[in-house]
Order: C-alpha cells, then sequence, then structure tokens
C-alpha cells in the first residue's frame, strides 16, 4: 500500500506522538509498503528527505516558528531572573515550528504520490490540510489522537478559570478531527472513555483502543553497558529511581521531587535520574538545591539512539506523576526493562500499572502516597523482582509488531469498504 503519516509533532522531537509516527512508519516501511511522511520542517524551509536509518521518505512542509511552545529538540534556556525573582517565560528562544499555510504544497506531493491511504497524527495544522485533501480527492482516511487537553493548556500555563472552558473547547475540537475519518483510534480504552461521550455508538465513526506498542527486542532486562555511567556522571552500585520524558509542567514532576525529597532523608545512598528536558527542569534543579541533594539528582537532558535502554538498564525504580497521559511510551519502556513502577491513578495510566502487582497507584498530587510507594519497592528486594517480572508480563500485548499488524488490517478495511 502506499501511505501517508501526518504529524505536527515529529521526530527529532521527542514525545509519545514523536516517537510512534516515526515507529509505525519504520515498521511499515520494513514489512513492504511505500510510506511518506508529512510534517513541518525544522528549520522552516521546505525540503524531502530520506529517514537516515530506515530509508522511507519525510517530507518537510515550510513552517514558521511559535514562540509559545518549545521545539522538544533544543536545549531549554535557563530562567531569566530579576532581583532575585524568576521572570514568566513568555517566550522560547526554541519555538516549535508549526505548518500554517502549506495546504499547496501538500496537495503537490499528494498528487504525485497518489496515497492509498492517509493517517493523521496529530489535530494540527498539518492534519486540517490533509483532511481537507482527503474529502475533496476521496482518499481514504485514518486518525489517532494521543493527546488530552491537558497537554496543551499545562504547558501554555493558561490561567485556572480559563483552563476548564479551553479544556472543553479543545475536547469538542478533538472529537471533530476523529469523527472527520472513516476509523478512529486511541492508545486506551481510558483515553476513549474520557474523550468520547458515553454511548460510542452515536460517534458515527468506528473507535478502537490500540496500544501505541514498543519494540520488545529493543527494550529489555539486561546489564547497562559500563560506559553509560561515565558518559552521564550515573552513580554505580546504588538504588536508582528513573524517569524519563519530557520535563514540562504537565508531567507534576515536582511531585516526584518532594516524594525524592521525602525518601532521601530516609535512604541516603538513593539517586534520582531524569533523563529529558523541558521547561521546568529549572524548578527542579532548584527544589534539588534547596533540599541539599543536588549531588543526588541527576539531570542528564535530552536522550536519543542506543543510549535510552541503556539508561533504564541503570534503574531499580521508575516514577511517573504525570496525570495526562493517554497511555505513556515511557512506562511501556520501562515495564520492558523489568522495572517495577509508581505512577498516579489518572489519566490511562491504570490500565498498565495495578497496586500491589507490578507497582503502586497512587491520587494525584499525593506526595506522600507517591514516597511510601517508593520507599517500599526500594527496602524490599523480593517485592522488586515480583514486581518487575510482573511489568515484564503485562508488556507482552504491547508489542509493536501486533500494533503494525492491527493498523494493516485497519488500513485494509478501511480502504475496501471506501
Amino acid at each position: 500500500m502506499k501511505i501517508v503519516i501526518s504529524s505536527d509533532i515529529y521526530y527529532p522531537m521527542i514525545n509519545g506522538v514523536a516517537v510512534f509516527s516515526r515507529s509505525l512508519a519504520a515498521g511499515l516501511h520494513q514489512r513492504g509498503h511505500e510510506v511518506l511522511v508529512l510534517a513541518p520542517s525544522i528549520t522552516g524551509k521546505f525540503s524531502i528527505e530520506k529517514d537516515k536509518e530506515y530509508g522511507f521518505t519525510v517530507v518537510r512542509l515550510s513552517s514558521r516558528k511559535l514562540p509559545l511552545y518549545p521545539d522538544q529538540i533544543s536545549k531549554v534556556p535557563d530562567s531569566r531572573f530579576l532581583l532575585g525573582k524568576r521572570l514568566p517565560r513568555i517566550v522560547y528562544k526554541n519555538g516549535i515550528h508549526v505548518s500554517f499555510g502549506s495546504y499547496f504544497q501538500i496537495r503537490r506531493i499528494l498528487d504525485q504520490f497518489a496515497p492509498d491511504i492517509i493517517h493523521n497524527q496529530t489535530p494540527g495544522p498539518v492534519a486540517l490540510h490533509v483532511t481537507h485533501y482527503a474529502k475533496r480527492y476521496r482518499v481514504p482516511l485514518v486518525a489517532t489522537d494521543h493527546a488530552y487537553p491537558d497537554n496543551l493548556t499545562q504547558q501554555l500555563k493558561i490561567p485556572k478559570l480559563a483552563k476548564y472552558p479551553v479544556n472543553k473547547l479543545m475536547n469538542v475540537y478533538f472529537i471533530s478531527f476523529l469523527r472527520r475519518s472513516e476509523y478512529a483510534m486511541m492508545p486506551t480504552e481510558q483515553a476513549i472513555h474520557d474523550l468520547i461521550p458515553k454511548k460510542r455508538r452515536r460517534f458515527k465513526v468506528p473507535v478502537e483502543a490500540l496500544s501505541n506498542g514498543i519494540d520488545l527486542s529493543r527494550f529489555s532486562p539486561g546489564l547497562p553497558d559500563r560506559e553509560v555511567y561515565e558518559k552521564y556522571d550515573l552513580p554505580v552500585d546504588v538504588p536508582v529511581v528513573l524517569y524519563t520524558g519530557r520535563v514540562d509542567p504537565e508531567k507534576s514532576l515536582h511531585i516526584l521531587m518532594e516524594a525524592f525529597i521525602r525518601v532521601s532523608s530516609e535512604l541516603r545512598e538513593v539517586h534520582l535520574v531524569i533523563v529529558g528536558d523541558g521547561t521546568a527542569r529549572s524548578g527542579l534543579e532548584k527544589m534539588a538545591e534547596r533540599a541539599g541533594l543536588r549531588s543526588r539528582v541527576h539531570f542528564t537532558g535530552r536522550v536519543v539512539g542506543d543510549d535510552v535502554p541503556q539508561l533504564y538498564r541503570t534503574a531499580d525504580l521508575f516514577v511517573i506523576t504525570s496525570k495526562t497521559e493517554t497511555q505513556s511510551i515511557v512506562l511501556l519502556e520501562a515495564m520492558a526493562t523489568g522495572l517495577p513502577c509508581v505512577a498516579v491513578d489518572a489519566g490511562a495510566i491504570p490500565e498498565l500499572v495495578q497496586t500491589d502487582e507490578n507497582g503502586f497507584l497512587c491520587e494525584a498530587d499525593d506526595v506522600r502516597a507517591v514516597a511510601s510507594g517508593m520507599k517500599k519497592i526500594l527496602t524490599d528486594e523480593a517485592l522488586c523482582r515480583s514486581m518487575g517480572a510482573a511489568s515484564l508480563e503485562k508488556v507482552k500485548k504491547h508489542d509493536i509488531s501486533y500494533t503494525l499488524t492491527r493498523v494493516e488490517e485497519i488500513y485494509r478495511l478501511v480502504v475496501e469498504n471506501y
């Protein structure tokens, strides 16, 4: 099949949508399909390139920098201070690139490519242009929504009084994005339940929960390479609590830091490793400094490639305190590495983590409960091993190979019935 995957957020950005979109394109290409990705240029200029690792085509559409949101590629600049007070960050030096007016580029590319089907990954400007093209030229369209409205409103720091109505409006828009396709998907049943009205038979198009999936041959238990400790200046032979992912406000990492501060007062050797970058990093560094724990909290910054699985293997425990996950690829990666997990009972997280099985679920923003879960696992080797084994068992059904097979089935079904 000739398949187009469109996304407003794409590699080398680092988040769930970008990772999944590239993994989907790579997997379909490796299965013999002709794949073309449409995404905003990260330089602003239109270009056509081959993915250096997998070989499929990526069309980078002309774009403009939107300074209200970080690009998730470059290091986030440190906060500025005036008279000892942190100034609010109104614009970002490295703003995200958005393709607002790229319809004619998209039409020209798609006319030449003549796709059998198009798969939208984000409800942004690229998807709007692609949807218009698909409806006008009668190309079957599939859509996946990976996000909650909070993923955007938290990052933009919308005032509390405005946040509820803005989230409601965005929810309506996300629903309309899915409804304009012939087949809709979200990563989990919980995400569908949260976004879509209770009577799904009225939704007009089929909607299915399909895991983003991960490559279980890449993420697996084992000893890390010794070089990774030196490269990232990590401690050896001490208990390690790990978080990987974006270091942004909606991830609620201040809760993790407060919980770690509690635990570290009793467990003197435990260290915290935060893999990733974002606008919340400077605040977390200040929290560690004020608690006198700067030497025991390690920020690696943005990490890509083969080092990522190695960093998971340095850890004893994975913690995620985000309340806005429609699935969480990083949680799947941690489970695939055999790590017990402490997580928040919110969003779609409870579909992956169950208390007393592969970790502990805590109420949102409950520092005491997060700290308690961390301490129980870190002080009980047998519990740590049994929960890690349970993570490995639970993650088996999230192998990317299953996701790819089901996506192929959906594409064929949509094309045949269009």
